[in-house]
Parts: C-alpha cells; sequence; structure tokens
C-alpha cells in the first residue's frame, strides 16, 4: 500500500492486490477513509465509498485530489508500472 501523499493529515495511497481497476485512490484519517475514482480525460472525480466521514470532509479531499490531480494520475502509471 504505497502512500503519495499526506495532506493536513490525510493519507493518499494505493492498493496493491485490486486487479486492473481504473485509476482510484484511498484516503484515510485517523478512522474516516474513502476511495474516489479518477477519470483523467475529463478530470471528473467520484466517490466510490466514505466511511465516518463529514460534508466538509469529503469537500476538503476532492479539493486535495483536484489540487494534486496530475501528480496522483502520474504515481497511479509508475505504481502499475511497477506491478507489471
Amino acid at each position: 500500500m504505497p502512500t503519495i501523499l499526506f495532506i493536513d493529515g490525510w493519507r493518499f495511497y494505493f492498493f496493491a492486490n485490486e486487479g486492473s481497476e481504473p485509476i482510484h485512490v484511498h484516503v484515510k484519517k485517523g478512522e474516516k477513509k474513502a476511495k474516489y475514482w479518477l477519470n483523467p480525460e475529463t478530470y471528473e472525480i467520484q466517490e466510490a465509498y466514505s466511511n465516518y466521514m463529514s460534508p466538509r470532509d469529503r469537500r476538503d479531499v476532492v479539493r486535495m485530489i483536484i489540487n494534486n490531480f496530475d501528480y496522483i494520475r502520474r504515481e497511479w502509471k509508475k505504481f502499475m508500472e511497477k506491478k507489471s
């Protein structure tokens, strides 16, 4: 589970055993956690699930993803190349 970012206590990471799922990132802060799908063609972000997150948490995390979208995409690509 490589960590790619830490922002305001939020850990952004990938799981190594998720098969061939499209680009996505997991986030966690204490008991709060979520998974977000990223569409690199349209720069859209979709929440796959979230647990124990307030609406503000969700907004903050989406903003962090938007601000780091290209970086997350590049790290995903490197991560997937290493797995192959």
